[in-house]
């Protein structure tokens, strides 16, 4: 099998992380590093033993080779729209960190570029589609666990780093805005569970100001999602300060519910009832001791069930957010985290945005042209 060849950008945190799982795999080869900082690309491909020679200092250069295949876009927000714009125009499949996009008007040339060429795989990297639980997760609410849901909330309250070079992270034109920091990953967490049993048709937004550290945009954010079925959704975000880690779920449901709590020690971490699977009775199945003393063993979740505990995503499933891109790569298959499959996620931010400043609800799907007027008078 040809190997996929790959041209990356971006050799921070997230974006070594990303370049190690690409490195290790036999079916893909790093043909080039785009980085700014040339001294960290240097000693980024010796780390990973690849030859000096394939820094490239220019990403459209590195973008239209004719010898590269797919490019990942792991440099800082404000790069991910322009970059993956670049890369797409030039016929390369995609991987872009999220968010895909800190302009509207990016947002919709990326949906429209995926669009006129399907053969294109792209990818937004909402790396929680791949954590064990979320999938598990969603799987319940498909199958009826817990009826019909109508009440759902999922929290992310982390404050992110940043120290040192970290800071760009404050500034709005780099960073964009705090949804797209992070906090769109409960967005996607949300959107996947219900997405079996219902549509987003209605985002209500409040932001605040930052209260302890000097963020430009606004990092507090309470978002509210209306479902076609009537379903509510809620996310408490806040990258500004929180004590610890806040990935809270709460799902209420006509026949059972689900409640992870992130600051809890793992046996308790996980508790959900359900009429048909536990006679109604609240169980832990990350406690396979207790479920055995309870006579509930067929309950018991394996013992390496990933649950989202951390800010530190690089253990949210890095490995297999790669594969699943490079698999997608060899299959000719769009993945489910496209830019158009998942544009929802990015739409639930900019509505909110929008609600936030207009001071009420936005409906889904967006209208782009409404959307478009107002984030350019906003600018």
């Amino acid at each position: 099998m040809k190997k996929i060849a790959v041209g990356f950008a971006g050799a921070g945190w997230m974006g070594k992380a990303l370049l190690s799982r690409v490195v290790e795999r036999d079916d893909a080869e790093v043909l080039a590093l785009c980085e700014r900082n040339p001294e960290r690309a240097s000693a980024t491909l010796a780390e990973f033993g690849l030859p000096a020679n394939r820094y490239e200092p220019d990403f459209r250069q590195m973008a239209e080779r004719d010898d590269i295949d797919a490019v990942f876009v792991c440099t800082p927000n404000a790069f991910h729209g322009p970059q993956s714009i670049i890369a797409l125009e030039a016929g390369k499949h995609l991987f872009c960190e999220k968010p895909c996009a800190t302009s509207f008007e990016d947002f919709t040339r990326q949906i429209e570029l995926e669009r006129r060429n399907r053969s294109q795989i792209t990818m937004v990297d909402y790396i929680l589609h791949f954590d064990s639980m979320e999938r598990r997760l969603a799987g319940m609410i498909a199958e009826g666990t817990f009826g019909k849901v109508t009440q759902i909330q999922v929290n992310y309250r982390h404050p992110v780093n940043i120290e040192g070079e970290k800071a760009w992270k404050l500034k709005a034109d780099i960073m964009g805005d705090a949804i797209g920091m992070g906090i769109n990953h409960a967005v996607s967490v949300l959107v996947s569970a219900m997405a079996s049993q219902a549509k987003p048709v209605e985002v209500f937004a409040s932001s605040m100001p930052a209260q302890v550290r000097p963020f430009e945009p606004d990092p507090i954010w309470s978002i509210q999602i209306r479902f076609d079925n009537g379903a509510v959704g809620f996310c408490f975000g806040n990258i500004d300060s929180a004590n610890g880690y806040d990935a809270y779920h709460n799902v209420s449901g006509t026949k059972g519910a689900f409640i992870f709590d992130s600051l809890l020690d793992r046996p308790q971490k996980v508790r959900y009832w359900s009429e048909a699977e536990t006679g109604g009775k609240w169980v832990y199945p990350l406690d396979r001791e207790r479920c055995r003393r309870e006579g509930l063993s067929e309950v018991a979740w394996p013992e390496d069930t990933s649950t989202p505990d951390s800010g530190d995503v690089i253990h949210h499933q890095t490995e297999l957010c790669v594969d699943h891109f490079l698999t997608c790569i060899q299959k000719g298959e769009q993945s489910p985290l496209s830019f158009v499959r998942s544009a929802i996620v990015a739409e639930i931010g900019w509505a909110a945005q929008m609600s936030s400043s207009l001071r009420r609800p936005i409906e889904l799907p967006l209208d782009y042209e409404y959307a478009r007027s107002h984030f350019a008078n906003e600018g």
